[in-house]
């Protein structure tokens, strides 16, 4: 077998996932990276692609919620044709790694999506694993979950999650609604578990980290409120260090000033689309539940008003995190990258711009965070 052939990508800034290098390159021998190095360290025989001046390069995004995009929606279409479509839309915009994301849904669907990420994770390198937000939530905080599909864990479902499988999974749930251990157990089964689509009170939440919760889906949306004498899950995150919290940073989610106010807590921040089918799609509207769901002003409401997801890529949450927050370019990207590669689990093989991690990257103009290329696995 032939050795993978070398090739470089210069830049004129390279963040690597911590510290931006002037006139770098970053070498790569096949889906890895072998080398980050400034540009004069090349050697001669090597072949280099020299972005345009400006340019930066940076880490592929991750985004560890994803329901939708090229105007396929995961739990109508949950075959490893409709996972493709989808992660050809976020691409894009950036997106190298992502987690099809099932919404509540039945027991047949969920095993269905199951298996079309075990098969997509074999052809797919953008393909993480799989979200399943839901069915074990709240029906006091559904959003637009379909209430009739919300339930607790039988048996069955815990073995069914328990199973083999490829890839990494997320579990969204709501800890008051699962039976105790439940969250030990799945834990314990390889499973990172986020709080979302929930009632907890503040000691609830607490109880949920230490049987190994470890994250917050989609902060101040289908949760309590901060308040002064319930504090509730909120409060229970942001001032804990070793909790990440995900955030839908499009300007109708979540006001900017909520957004500064979670910036300055110690958990980790992670930004996601929570992306519907519009996104990287043609069609302004689409069926969700069988109720029709439209693009309006930006926001994917229903009839009612109620927000259903988001029209929202990475690079677009990025320039607005950066924008609506004031937070520095190289900290927002970490949000996409670094922050939830670590909580996935991952973060020794992706999230960053270094030796051993997978050629996952992103060319972009750093004023307005426009996708220029995209790289994953060393393929752009």
């Amino acid at each position: 077998m032939s050795k993978p052939t070398q090739q470089a990508v210069a830049a004129s800034h390279v963040f690597d996932g911590t510290t931006v290098h002037r006139n770098a390159a970053v070498v790569i021998e096949g889906e890895r990276i072998t080398a980050l190095l400034p540009r004069a360290d090349l050697a001669r025989n090597i072949e280099v692609q020299d972005l345009s001046d400006g340019l930066w390069l940076a880490p592929g995004f991750i985004d560890i919620q994803v329901n939708g995009g090229g105007d396929v929606l995961f739990n109508d279409d949950p075959t490893p044709q409709g996972i493709a479509a989808i992660a050809a839309a976020h691409r894009k915009f950036g997106t190298t790694s992502l987690l099809p994301t099932l919404i509540t849904d039945s027991a047949e669907k969920m095993q269905a999506a199951l298996n079309a990420v075990q098969a997509a994770c074999a052809t797919q390198p953008s393909v993480l694993g799989i979200h399943l937000e839901g069915p074990f939530i709240s029906p006091e905080r559904p959003g637009v979950h379909a209430v009739r599909h919300i339930r607790a864990p039988t048996s069955a479902d815990l073995a069914m999650l328990a199973g083999a499988r490829a890839g990494s999974m997320l579990i969204t749930l709501a800890p008051e609604q699962v039976p105790p251990g439940c969250i030990r157990q799945l834990v314990a089964s390889g499973i990172r578990v986020s709080l979302g689509h929930s009632v907890a009170t503040y000691q609830q939440t607490r109880t949920a980290f230490s049987e190994g919760l470890t994250g917050l889906t989609h902060m101040f949306n289908a949760m309590p409120t901060l308040l002064g004498r319930k504090p509730g899950p909120i409060a229970a995150v942001l001032e804990s260090p070793g909790v990440w919290f995900s955030i839908i940073v499009d300007g109708a989610h979540v006001d900017p000033a909520m957004l500064r106010l979670a910036l300055r807590g110690v958990a980790r921040p992670m930004l996601i689309t929570d992306a519907m089918p519009p996104v990287g799609g043609d069609r302004r509207s689409f069926s969700l539940y069988g109720e029709e769901i439209s693009v309006t002003d930006g926001r994917c409401l229903r009839k009612d008003g109620t927000l259903a997801g988001a029209v929202l890529d990475m690079a677009s949450a990025v320039r607005h995190c950066m924008r609506m927050a004031d937070v520095p370019l190289e900290r927002a990207l970490t949000f996409a990258s670094v922050n939830p590669a670590e909580f996935m689990g991952v973060g020794a093989r992706l999230g960053r711009l270094a030796p051993g991690f997978r050629a996952d990257l992103v060319a972009f103009e750093p004023e307005n965070v426009r996708i220029v290329r995209t790289w994953v696995a060393g393929q752009s």
